[in-house]
């Protein structure tokens, strides 16, 4: 890996004079960042026995960046793809295999090497990592989740770099998060990060695939509506699991949520993490910073049953923000209760919104399609508050 170099301007002000965009302001001065690397960045053909392996080179020269972030006092959380990678050599694979037992046992052989290449890179920095294997029944559910955070929150006090990955030698089909850039979005938001950089191995967001003539890197991403026509590779590589479609779908959470993203490759890994960041691609944050409870409905808990809503409904729902009351459910599906998660229909039948429900399935076949008013003290309040519900992003025109 080639060490990119660039040199600290002003407030603002990129060394060579032209003004840098808030968002990238703030991914500089970011006090706890979160850096998601991929396999193909940390692999090479001539690494492997058989096929691809872990490069120690290109290894080094990330930490070397990272520990440079820290020297300048921020905290930073790695989530480091790389794992089955690291085991193939020693198994004798060429590629990445595709069931999943064999990815499980590549796994099992490639996380202690992962691990320990780390500790002795960073350890080259007199810095401590801590490894964080994480399925997504850690996130999905609640008291998991805050469970991780106080367990992030406590490395990060003690000066260590935590080192994340997905555990892939435990994790089925069912509970996977499918790529480590979903999985850097979550744990951004669990750590409470300023700021999230995705390094692979392509310097920017294009506006096509990166190979074609006409193809021309787009520098800010200054709302999510941008992105609607512009054409994305969609696989990763033969080592990896992410293309650029999951990359956006980590930023695109990661900026819903408050969080500025940079997305630029591994070989820019020092010119992204310096105190102004001109390189890649920078997506500016919403307004707002979700709360923990609300981003982990919508993006990591698990669905109980869903409900069917008829067009005013969704209306008042999506468009109004209004609580859901049970005149506007027609029809609901699973054995909820109380509390649980639920999904909100069109009726289309498509994902609007989803919300902690207020009441047992049980209860609803008495109360579609009435009023509040019409109804028992006993069930007379709405079945999903308009505090406890949060729309999808399809339902406003965002990409999902």
């Amino acid at each position: 890996m080639t060490v990119a170099t660039a040199s600290r301007g002003r407030d603002g002000v990129a060394a060579d004079g032209v003004p840098l965009s808030g968002t990238r302001v703030a991914i500089g001065r970011a006090r706890t960042i979160v850096v998601k690397v991929g396999s193909s960045s940390l692999t090479s053909a001539s690494a492997g026995r058989s096929g691809r392996g872990l490069d120690q080179a290109r290894l080094d020269a990330l930490v070397d960046a990272l520990a440079a972030r820290v020297r300048a006092g921020s905290q930073v959380v790695l989530v480091s793809s790389g794992a089955i990678a690291a085991g193939l050599g020693p198994l004798g694979l060429r590629r990445r295999p595709r069931d999943l037992a064999t990815q499980q046992a590549a796994a099992s052989v490639g996380q202690q090497l992962l691990a320990q290449r780390y500790a002795d890179s960073f350890g080259r920095h007199d810095l401590t990592v801590g490894q964080v294997l994480l399925t997504s029944d850690d996130v999905v559910r609640r008291a998991h989740y805050r469970n991780a955070q106080r367990t992030f929150g406590k490395l990060l006090s003690f000066g260590v770099v935590p080192v994340v990955n997905e555990n892939d030698t435990v994790a089925t089909a069912e509970i996977r998060f499918g790529d480590n850039d979903r999985l850097a979005a979550l744990v951004a938001h669990c750590v409470g990060a300023d700021a999230l950089v995705l390094l692979s191995d392509v310097d920017a967001l294009y506006t096509g695939h990166p190979g074609l003539p006409d193809s021309r890197p787009i520098p800010e991403v200054a709302d999510a509506a941008e992105l609607v026509g512009v054409g994305v590779a969609q696989r990763g590589s033969d080592v990896g699991t992410g293309g650029m479609e999951s990359k956006l779908t980590s930023a695109l959470t990661a900026t819903g949520a408050g969080i500025p993203v940079l997305l630029t490759s591994a070989e820019q890994a020092a010119a992204a993490l310096v105190a102004d960041p001109v390189v890649g691609t920078a997506f500016a944050p919403a307004e707002r910073r979700t709360s923990a409870r609300m981003f982990w409905l919508q993006h990591a808990a698990t669905s109980s049953g869903s409900l069917s809503l008829d067009a005013g409904a969704v209306a008042a729902v999506v468009g109004r923000r209004k609580s859901l009351l049970p005149a506007g459910i027609t029809a609901f599906f699973g054995d909820f209760e109380s509390g649980d998660v639920v999904d909100l229909l069109d009726p289309d039948g498509r994902v609007v919104a989803r919300g902690f429900v207020g009441h047992d399935a049980a209860e609803l076949p008495e109360m579609m399609g009435r009023s509040l008013s019409a109804l028992p003290d006993r069930l007379r309040h709405p079945v999903v508050h308009a505090d406890d519900l949060i729309a999808v992003p399809s339902a406003e025109g965002v990409p999902s």
